[in-house]
């Protein structure tokens, strides 16, 4: 199934913390505002990861990522990370991602991740719950 109409805005703020010795943001950080504005997006469906971990016995793991890097982004630029959903299939998610710096509107890095819904005991694939299913598809 694929899902293009609903996309889900994060704002992230670039910290001195955040960049490299050049002054530009370390390319693994990008990573990590989009997992941030994943998990934000889960949680504005009404979902806590640690919730799903207890309640439901499941996490979910990154299984791949394609990324390009386009511009840099530098310390103290105001960014937005979108994300929206490009494929669901039984156990995971694709999600489409762009990070855009908010003064110019300019696109830094976009890139797709796969996100397993993984089974906490085997470690292995496990069916998307149906009702974060459910409320993805209130959303679109």
């Amino acid at each position: 199934m694929v899902i293009n109409d609903a996309e889900f805005f994060w704002p992230v703020r670039v910290y001195y913390e955040d960049t490299d010795s050049g002054g530009v943001v370390y390319y693994a950080n990008y990573l990590k505002f989009m997992e941030r504005a994943r998990t934000e997006w889960l949680r504005s469906l009404g979902f806590e990861q640690d919730g799903l971990l207890r309640e439901e016995g499941i996490v979910f793991a990154v299984r791949r990522v394609s990324i390009d890097f386009r511009r840099p982004a530098r310390f103290n630029d105001a960014l937005l990370v979108k994300s929206q959903i490009g494929q669901l299939q039984k156990a995971s998610l694709t999600f489409h991602q762009r990070i855009i710096r908010v003064a110019d509107e300019l696109l830094l890095v976009h890139g797709d991740v796969q996100v397993v819904c993984v089974d906490l005991e085997s470690f292995r694939p496990t069916p998307i719950p149906q009702n974060i299913l459910l409320r993805i598809s209130d959303v679109d």
